[in-house]
């Protein structure tokens, strides 16, 4: 491919998407640094118990509620505005960083994990309405694919090297400052680069009435109920698939058709079935699933302009639902497991694609200019949502027993009904807002 090719194939976007991209990108490599080994490196180096680890996540996950509301009110706000909530994001999420780094007891990660979650929490509203304002209607799929591109990539790059640091080095506080050192570069990205979006003409005065008006949009609750389903559905693929994979998935002859590496890393016989994948297997799968993302977020978001948001967001429920049937079949069967669940990430791979740039769009659509931040904000909220839910159900589901550990992929699919059912009458609703 030329480089005038290439430059052809890719979105045509104002430069401060791609800089917003690109600073998110380095930050994100820099949160994949975190993400796996601060609960390790707390709870095996430092000395603090499984629970307190849990409480100070847990805690960290509170303080991004407030962190989305608050951003997501000050991203409308003249007095601050998309950019200034986004420096205000880099810079607590930068100082959330040195008290991690320099924690030894429960108060400093305490106070570590309630930064970093307020400020990760401010970062989405402001990004999205910044990537709103920047871009037309039929720029919004390809640009919102850019930026959860960016995040997939960075923290995909993040984990990698992360795990290379530490096999080297074995400093885990070395991690924080990276990240620090990140966000830093962030903030002064956003600070040279970008310029505020935020019109004055469109701006009210009174932000917390957009809180009303916001929760009174029927569109908007319906959708709330949509996308928190949606995200829960992304919360089991990370949470609850993997322990599935572990438990309940029979392995038989799946070794003698697997490359030479894996098939002699795993544990499984290749004569008789063994519960389980092994460690290997299941990161292999997952790996499929990041790269798929990857390759495939911007390719589908320039192939679903041909359809509205609605349709676009029913394309994406019935591939979960025919992903979670995969996963059934998976555990079901008694061979070739790895092979349906290969299919089965891919489905969900390209199910999520979808769903990111769609449901961001969708938002952007139905909210009044003066409150994209606010209706971004309720859209940043539902990923709070779904992952409080999700986790905790699937783990549930998966203490009852093979039986119900199995039903539960099919229940998921059978709440894809609801899903397509209320964006069909918000799909009415849309064709008799583009008639009046």
């Amino acid at each position: 491919m030329t480089k005038s090719t290439l430059l052809q194939w890719l979105p045509q976007l104002d430069r401060p998407i791609w800089i917003l991209s690109g600073g998110r990108l380095l930050s994100q490599i820099g949160n994949g640094f975190t993400l796996v080994y601060a609960p390790i490196f707390f709870a095996n180096q430092v000395g603090l118990s499984a629970t307190v680890v849990g409480l100070g996540l847990g805690l960290g996950s509170v303080a991004g509620v407030l962190g989305r509301f608050l951003g997501g009110t000050g991203a409308d706000s003249p007095d601050w505005g998309r950019r200034s909530i986004l420096l205000w994001s880099a810079a607590i999420s930068a100082v959330a960083d040195v008290a991690l780094a320099i924690a030894t007891n429960f108060p400093l990660f305490i106070l570590g994990n309630i930064l970093m979650g307020f400020g990760i929490g401010l970062y989405w509203p402001a990004t999205e309405a910044m990537v709103a304002d920047l871009t037309s209607d039929e720029q919004r799929n390809e640009a919102f694919a850019l930026v959860r591109w960016a995040d997939q990539v960075g923290l995909s790059l993040g984990i990698i090297l992360g795990g290379v640091l530490i096999e080297l080095t074995g400093m885990y506080r070395l991690l924080f400052i990276i990240d620090g050192i990140t966000y830093v570069g962030f903030f002064g990205l956003i600070y040279v680069a970008i310029a505020e979006t935020l019109s004055p003409t469109e701006s009210e005065p009174q932000l917390l009435q957009g809180w009303g008006v916001a929760l009174r949009d029927r569109r908007l609750q319906l959708y709330v109920i949509i996308n928190s389903l949606l995200t829960l559905y992304v919360a089991q693929v990370q949470s609850t698939l993997p322990l599935y994979f572990t438990r309940f998935v029979t392995v038989g002859d799946n070794a003698t058709w697997l490359p030479m590496a894996i098939a002699q890393s795993t544990t499984a016989a290749t004569h008789s079935p063994t519960p389980g994948f092994s460690t290997t297997l299941i990161s292999a799968l997952f790996a499929w699933n990041i790269v798929l993302m990857a390759l495939l977020q911007l390719p589908i978001a320039r192939w679903l302009n041909r359809f509205s948001r609605p349709h676009a967001l029913i394309l994406s429920a019935l591939t979960w639902g025919i992903g979670f049937c995969g996963i059934f079949i998976t555990g079901t069967v008694t061979s070739g497991a790895f092979w349906w669940a290969g299919i089965a990430l891919a489905l969900m791979a390209v199910a999520t694609v979808m769903y990111l740039p769609a449901a961001s769009g969708f938002v952007v659509d139905i909210a009044p200019p003066a409150l994209r931040g606010i209706y971004l904000s309720v859209n940043s909220q539902c990923w709070a949502i779904g992952y409080f839910i999700g986790p905790s159900f699937g783990g549930w589901a998966l203490d009852q027993g093979r039986a119900i550990a199995h039903t539960f992929w099919l229940v998921l699919a059978g709440t894809i009904a609801v899903v397509i059912a209320i964006l069909m009458v918000l799909t009415r609703w849309d064709a008799q807002h583009l008639h009046e």
